[in-house]
């Protein structure tokens, strides 16, 4: 949940760091450094807060032609700049910075470091006292980092300097991203490709408990134990306007505009020559040969599983069970005696699932993963990956990925289906391009939304979202968008599910947001919204339509009834952003969140 650059070369490091740093900044911003190298030794810049105060400190007068960079999101000490990376060791020989969780940070603290001084509250510090310690021992650098990593016991990547070799920067990793990039006289190092296309599109992949010793000529990849090993580049196949805002004033804003171009590319992608949806025939027969279906996801993506076993049961006829990846990895259900795993991340690194994945691998059993991220280490460690083709996703909040994950998920529905030999009653190629033109009316009726937005939710610390079925599922996504940016209380529950508890919160005034775009609910939800008003609330309803009456808020186009949920929530992610904008609150890095959960 942090971001790591580096740069060894002959141009001056510091504007490359700062700059990949802000392409870093979605995945931490608590706090910002850097550290560059040259003859003079190594100077740190540090600084709480966002890139911006971190540039506002650092000498532009220092050349140095090496350096490290990493932007912070805490999960050891408080956000200060004592607690931000680099850290340095007591003689300041060693500089490092560091992403991930060191589960034994205390023990080893206590073990070998009783008489230093610790500056920090950080389990990062440990690492880099280590190395010197074991440097003090009589160990060469490359030794001593080798013995400090053998040692760690959870989640890092790190780049090291070392003030008495200003011509290499030592990598290693373990369960968080890292990637080094090549260039003709220079290398980088970096969390995220996006980072470094500036310099390179060029990038080798590292993998768990690998050593990696860059020059600006060189790198070369090692195991722990020593041995060699090579590996291909590849190319990054990033376009740079892809990550930036244009006109946009946020990232999210232009996220959720690009979603109906989304929707045709994931169409075009999985379509044939004939016209057909298709998608690699080894996860057709994984698909049928399994007796039951596990979805493994957490926060936005676990809420497209909900949709997609919707997807996978009424289609496919396949059953279906989704888990929430940081609870299933440590109380697994009974399994069934054929199961396959479905993990959905929209970056392929979300170390809860991961963590169930390593598990069932290693129980025998097949795994698939849907990402946006080709290459990265869901995608690597499981036998089978479907691309979303969404773009790079930049704002924290998550919403042309969940839609591109609900189309993909849709797609091996039909695709499966088809293979068993089911009857459909609809031509999903059809229908996506339908939902893509109803994606685009709804992105175009932004000051409707706004309007919605500052009606209901102003002034209001809480609010509350209703659907049935699969209504439902998009309800939770709703909430979820709206108390991440916005940061009001919003919760979402099954409209029946009102009278058995909830509805004791009801309040005058309090917004209750309804969806109904499923017929053989749509009574069912309007009664729930009558419940709610004889209590004080404050209705919005947002239906299909063929389903709308006069008192609704908003109507959305007809589309395929399973296929609502990729048109109803752009009004949920267009109402959140706006509210969120109303209070004057940071839409794309909202407080304490981070775009890429690596840690568990």
């Amino acid at each position: 949940m942090c971001g790591i650059v580096g740069y060894i070369g002959n141009l001056d490091s510091k504007e490359i760091l700062l700059k990949g740093l802000e392409k870093l900044e979605y995945r931490g911003y608590d706090s910002a450094g850097i550290a560059v190298m040259n003859d003079n030794g190594v100077q740190v810049f540090k600084e709480k807060g966002r890139i911006a105060d971190l540039r506002n400190i650092v000498d532009e007068d220092v050349m140095a032609n090496t350096g490290i960079g990493h932007t912070r999101w805490a999960t050891h000490g408080v956000p200060s700049t004592v607690n931000s990376h680099p850290h340095q060791s007591n003689s300041g020989r060693f500089t490092l910075v560091h992403n991930g969780v060191i589960e034994n940070y205390d023990i080893l603290k206590r073990e070998y470091l009783q008489g230093v001084v610790l500056k920090s509250d950080t389990d990062t510090e440990i690492i880099v006292q280590l190395i010197e310690l074991f440097v003090n021992e009589g160990l060469n650098t490359e030794e001593a980092f080798r013995k400090t990593l053998t040692l760690l016991k959870g989640s890092y990547a790190i780049a090291l300097l070392d003030a008495e070799n200003d011509e290499t920067i030592f990598v290693a990793k373990n369960k968080s991203p890292l990637l080094v990039g090549l260039g003709e006289t220079f290398n980088v190092v970096a969390s995220d490709a996006m980072a470094m296309l500036q310099v390179t599109d060029q990038y080798v992949e590292l993998m768990d408990k690998e050593i990696v010793i860059v020059t600006k000529d060189d790198v070369k990849i090692q195991t722990l134990n020593g041995e060699a090993i090579s590996r291909d580049p590849y190319t990054a196949e990033l376009d740079a306007s892809d990550i930036e805002k244009g006109t946009y004033p946020h990232y999210m804003l232009k996220e959720i505009d690009e979603q109906p171009l989304v929707m045709r590319k994931i169409i075009q992608k999985y379509q044939n020559d004939n016209g057909e949806l298709t998608i690699d025939q080894e996860i057709v027969r994984a698909m049928n040969d399994a007796d039951r279906i596990y979805i493994i996801a957490a926060g936005t993506s676990y809420h497209a599983g909900l949709v997609g076993k919707q997807f996978i049961e009424k289609i496919a006829k396949i059953p279906v069970e989704v888990h929430i990846s940081s609870e299933f990895g440590y109380n697994m259900p009974l399994l069934s005696e054929k199961p396959l795993f479905i993990f959905i991340s929209q970056s392929g690194e979300t170390a809860d699932s991961r963590a169930v994945l390593v598990n069932v691998k290693e129980m025998g059993h097949k795994a698939l993963t849907i990402t946006n991220v080709p290459g990265s280490t869901l995608s690597r460690e499981a036998d089978y990956t479907l691309l979303l083709h969404a773009g790079p996703e930049i704002a924290v909040a998550s919403t042309k990925a969940y839609t591109a994950q609900i189309a993909v998920l849709s797609i091996l529905a039909e695709v499966t289906a088809r293979s068993r030999g089911l009857e459909i009653d609809f031509n999903l190629v059809q229908e996506l391009g339908i939902v893509a033109n109803a994606m685009e009316v709804l992105c175009d009726a932004k000051e409707e939304f706004e309007d919605i937005a500052r009606k209901f939710l102003s002034t209001t610390r809480n609010a509350f979202f209703i659907g049935r079925g699969i209504d439902f599922y998009v309800g939770l996504e709703g909430a979820l968008k709206l108390k991440e940016i916005s940061y009001i209380q919003a919760e979402g529950f099954a409209g029946g599910e009102l009278k058995h508890g909830t509805i004791a919160l009801i309040e005058d005034g309090t917004p209750i947001i309804a969806l109904a775009t499923q017929e053989s609910v749509n009574l069912g939800i309007r009664g729930n919204v009558k419940e709610v008003v004889a209590r004080g609330a404050n209705p919005c309803i947002i239906s299909m339509k063929g389903l709308e009456t006069e008192e609704d808020s908003f109507i959305i186009p007809e589309v395929n009834e399973i296929l609502t949920p990729l048109i109803s929530v752009i009004p949920l992610q267009l109402i959140s952003y706006f509210a969120a904008l109303h209070r004057e609150c940071d839409v794309d890095k909202p407080r304490n969140l981070a775009k890429s959960v690596t840690v568990e």
